[in-house]
């Protein structure tokens, strides 16, 4: 397997990386870069014989941490800008309604997971923690009225 990127290329991280447990200072799992962050390649190898591992200096963020091949992209590739990916804790900023009933009222807390439209506006299938009341947990949300919760786990780099 051939490198993509060269010494000192600029690349955009195109998935959220996470500490696989190779990260000093972070709990495993924790959000270290999240998708869109924009690095310098600082040095690349193989791992396994078989993929190709950049290590990538993010600037903004203070640190450089490996990255796969398919985890970064040139930056003059295409790229559709959105606030939030799989897993992020959001808060809704107005209540919403389906067939006259609110399903899901202001302030509610829920997980992103997934984007349902990719074009603009954007949307996201949100899932919510219901004890009673209604059918579905999770609805089509539009990304206007949705605001990362400031009560979730601290992110490292732009968003922390």
């Amino acid at each position: 397997m051939d490198e993509t990127f060269d010494y000192g290329e600029k690349v955009r991280v195109i998935r959220n990386i996470r500490n696989d447990g190779t990260f000093m200072g972070a709990d495993r799992g924790t959000l270290l870069v999240r998708r869109g962050s924009i690095g310098f390649i600082k040095s690349m190898g193989k791992f396994l014989q078989d993929q190709v591992i950049y290590q990538v200096q993010f600037l903004e963020q203070g640190f450089t941490i490996g990255c796969r091949d398919t985890e970064v992209a040139g930056i003059d590739e295409p790229w559709i800008e959105r606030l939030f990916e799989r897993g992020d804790k959001v808060s809704v900023q107005r209540s919403l309604a389906s067939g006259g009933e609110v399903v899901v009222s202001n302030g509610d807390i829920g997980t992103i997971l997934g984007i349902e439209n990719k074009e603009q506006p954007l949307t996201y299938r949100v899932s919510f923690d219901r004890s009673e009341g209604v059918d579905s947990n999770s609805w089509v949300i539009p990304e206007s009225v949705l605001k990362l919760d400031t009560a979730a786990p601290a992110l490292l780099g732009r968003y922390s």
